[in-house]
C-alpha cells in the first residue's frame, strides 16, 4: 500500500472546524479535565455545556492536564503505517506540556514528524493548519513547510477579556494580588498571548463598555498597518455578546471576513464562562 504524504495533528486547545473534523488527514489528540478522581477527555466525554455546568454547581476546582506520552506513541505508531511523515501543531509550550509529550512520542515511535509551537491555541492553530494545508500543495520539502509556518506563528495577534477572573485565579493563571486588585476595583483586564507565548495583563480598563471600545481601538491599529481580511471571535458560552461585536465590526469593516466559534473546554477551565477573544493575522 502507498503511503499518504502528510498527516496532521493538533490538539484539543485547536478550534476543529466542520472541514477539518471530517478530513481523513488530521488526527486530533485531546487533553485532559480532571475534576477530583474524574478525568475526561476534552471534546470526546466532556461537552463545554457539562462544563459550565459543574463549574457553577460544584466546589471542586477543575484543572487540566496533557495528553498521555503513551496514548500519543499509539498515534504516531498508527501514522507511522499510513503516512510518510506528519505535521503536529500544538498549544504553545508555555502553556501546556503537549507539545513536549507529541516530541517525545514521535522519537519513541521512530516516526519523522515536525512539531510546531503555536505560541497560542483555538482558532490560532487552526489558521496553521489550513496554511500548512495550502503550502503542502505546492511540493514543499517537510522541513522548509515547517520553517514556513514557524513564520506564520509570529503573524497572529490575540486580546482576551476574561469571563472569569475567580478561575483564571484558580488555574494559576493569575497572581492572588492581581485577583484582588482586579475584584476590588471592578477592572475588567484585556489579556493576550505575547510573542513568547505567554498569558500576559495587556491592560487593565474600568468596565466591560471601555474594555469592547479598546479591542476596537487595537483592531483598527493593527488594520492600518497590515492586510487583514479575517478575524475569529471565540466565546465561552455568550454567543449574543459575540454576535454584538460581529456588528460592530460589520459596521466598521464591511469587508472583514468574520467567524464565530466557542473555546474548547480545556480553555474554558481556566477563562471561564462568558470569555470572548479576538484572534486575527497580520498579513
Amino acid at each position: 500500500m502507498t503511503k499518504k504524504k502528510i498527516a496532521w495533528v493538533t490538539d484539543s486547545t485547536a478550534f476543529i472546524t466542520t472541514d477539518l473534523a471530517n478530513h481523513p488527514d488530521v488526527y486530533v489528540v485531546p487533553l485532559g479535565i480532571v475534576f477530583g478522581d474524574e478525568v475526561f477527555e476534552d471534546g470526546v466525554d466532556l461537552t463545554t455545556d457539562e462544563l459550565y455546568k459543574r463549574i457553577n454547581n460544584e466546589k471542586t476546582v477543575p484543572k487540566t492536564s496533557q495528553p498521555a506520552v503513551g496514548k500519543m506513541v499509539e498515534l504516531y505508531e498508527k501514522l507511522k503505517t499510513e503516512y510518510e511523515h506528519a505535521v503536529a501543531i500544538h498549544v504553545s509550550s508555555k502553556l501546556s506540556g503537549t507539545l513536549s509529550s507529541s516530541k517525545s512520542a514521535a522519537e519513541m515511535a521512530d516516526f519523522q514528524v515536525e512539531v510546531i509551537d503555536s505560541k497560542s491555541m483555538s482558532y490560532a492553530i487552526t489558521t496553521l493548519i489550513y496554511k500548512g494545508m495550502e503550502l503542502a500543495e505546492q511540493n514543499l520539502s517537510l522541513e522548509n513547510l515547517a520553517s514556513a509556518l514557524r513564520e506564520e506563528v509570529e503573524k497572529h495577534e490575540n486580546y482576551i477579556l476574561l469571563g472569569s477572573l475567580d478561575q483564571f485565579y484558580k488555574g494559576g493563571r493569575m497572581s492572588g494580588t492581581q485577583f484582588l486588585l482586579g475584584n476590588l476595583l471592578q477592572i475588567k483586564p484585556i489579556i493576550r498571548i505575547n510573542n513568547k507565548g505567554e498569558f500576559e495583563l495587556f491592560e487593565k480598563v474600568r468596565s466591560e463598555k471601555k474594555a469592547a471600545k479598546r479591542i476596537l481601538e487595537l483592531f483598527e491599529q493593527s488594520y492600518q498597518k497590515y492586510n487583514i481580511t479575517h478575524i475569529q471571535i471565540m466565546h465561552g458560552n455568550v454567543l449574543d455578546k459575540a454576535k454584538a461585536f460581529e456588528a460592530e465590526f460589520k459596521a466598521l469593516y464591511p469587508n472583514l471576513d468574520i467567524f464565530i466559534g466557542e473555546i474548547s473546554s480545556t480553555i474554558a477551565v481556566h477563562a471561564g464562562e462568558g470569555t470572548v477573544a479576538f484572534i486575527w493575522n497580520k498579513e
